[in-house]
């Protein structure tokens, strides 16, 4: 397999690494990015009622700044750029060209060429980070070390359980708000099911399940090629999510199968992951003494998407609510600002985004917390261990604030 042509060798330092690409090569990478269909990226269709019933939380507006317009140009896709409580300071992309396209998307006129630049704006209160996922706890502890709230895309941490315990020990000891930007936790059916749980409508979660499909035959263009050969288990948190998304509990322990890839990227000799599974199945214990099963899969080719169904003592929801209560609550995702589209992943992005900046402003804990991040990311890591050793049953770390 022919390695996408942002790649670079392992041991090749993120500087080195851009000083061998070019302005008009990074352009050229980031068009050919942007003709690749990307499961997830498909807008919501427009509804005139999402903004219908919004009301500000405050008159003030957060200064935010953005890092990472990759081949999912990201750092835009969640529209910072659009909410009225919000100030878009400073954008940065490492690639040149990239950097260009982002500060245009948000419409802000400066830039920096690095994280570790713009971190240092003392104009800036906010980071979105939408890095590469094996960068995103390093660059969220030091958005943090200087004293900036952070949101990140997924996963929170990448395959390491000592950065999950020093992402944690960075976000305590800051005392600032973090949220990992988890798209299936506002997708429209986990809201409905977070909203019935809370009303008391489900009664205790017996059984969960949730499936996180995208076939990769050739892997996403990605950052020095890290997405090739991706352990699926540790890119858990799509399909974790309807079930930690719904109770805000956590995995205990697991016991996860994988099965032989015939992908080429997926053979152990191929990626730097030594990984051989393109799909991985894990049998999770619950923290309320029930039962789950997560799939990620990469190499099944058929319907894609994130989807889940749960199944408690008093009530299910699969689709919809299935249960003797009549009276349910209203299971709609709040409203959005005007001019802030739900965007991509099912509707997700502008919530999520929306939540964050909320949270900020009303000095409270955020939907994905960092307890509930690295709950959702730890409990892959370790599944992803046990498939590695023929499923064997293991303890996952607790992350409590």
């Amino acid at each position: 397999m022919k390695s996408p042509a942002t790649s670079a060798s392992p041991g090749t330092t993120r500087r080195a690494f851009l000083k061998t690409l070019g302005v008009s090569a990074a352009a050229a990478v980031s068009s050919r990015a942007q003709e690749i269909p990307i499961a997830g990226f498909e807008k919501s269709p427009a509804d005139p009622d999402t903004s219908r019933d919004w009301k500000p939380v405050s008159d003030r507006r957060l200064r935010v700044g953005i890092v990472g317009y990759g081949v999912c140009q990201f750092g835009a896709a969640f529209s910072f750029q659009d909410h009225p409580n919000v100030e878009i300071v400073a954008v940065s992309d490492l690639i040149p060209a990239r950097c260009v396209g982002l500060a245009k998307a948000c419409r802000c006129e400066k830039t920096y060429p690095s994280l570790e630049e713009l971190v240092k704006d003392d104009r800036i209160e906010a980071v979105f980070v939408a890095t590469d996922a094996p960068g995103h706890a390093r660059h969220c502890i030091l958005a943090l070390e200087q004293g900036k709230h952070v949101a990140c895309a997924v996963p929170a941490v990448f395959g390491s359980l000592e950065e999950a315990d020093q992402l944690f020990a960075a976000v305590k000891k800051s005392g600032l708000t973090y949220m990992m930007f988890e798209t299936s936790c506002y997708h429209a059916d986990l809201h409905a099911m977070r909203t019935l749980y809370r009303a008391g409508l489900l009664g205790e979660i017996v059984y969960s399940e949730g499936e996180y499909y995208h076939y990769m035959e050739q892997p996403i263009p990605s950052f020095k090629d890290w997405r090739v050969g991706l352990p699926p288990q540790w890119y858990p948190t799509h399909s974790n999510a309807y079930h930690l998304g719904v109770t805000g509990g956590s995995f205990t322990e697991v016991s996860c199968l994988g099965m032989p890839s015939r992908i080429e990227h997926l053979q152990p000799a191929n990626n730097r992951y030594r990984n051989p599974f393109g799909t991985e199945i894990a049998l999770f214990r619950t923290s309320e003494g029930g039962m789950s099963r997560m799939a990620v899969s990469w190499d099944t080719p058929g319907d894609e998407g994130e989807r889940g169904r749960v199944r408690g003592q008093r009530g299910s929801f699969h689709g919809r609510y299935e249960g003797p209560e009549k009276k349910l609550p209203d299971t709609k995702r709040p409203p959005l600002p005007p001019k802030v589209e739900a965007g991509g992943h099912g509707g997700s992005h502008g919530h999520l985004m929306n939540e964050f900046v909320t949270a900020i402003l009303q000095n409270r804990r955020p939907l994905v917390d960092v307890a509930l991040a690295l709950n959702m990311t730890v409990a892959g890591i370790v599944a992803h261990q046990s498939a590695l050793k023929g499923g064997e049953w293991m303890k996952i770390p607790q992350y409590r604030l």
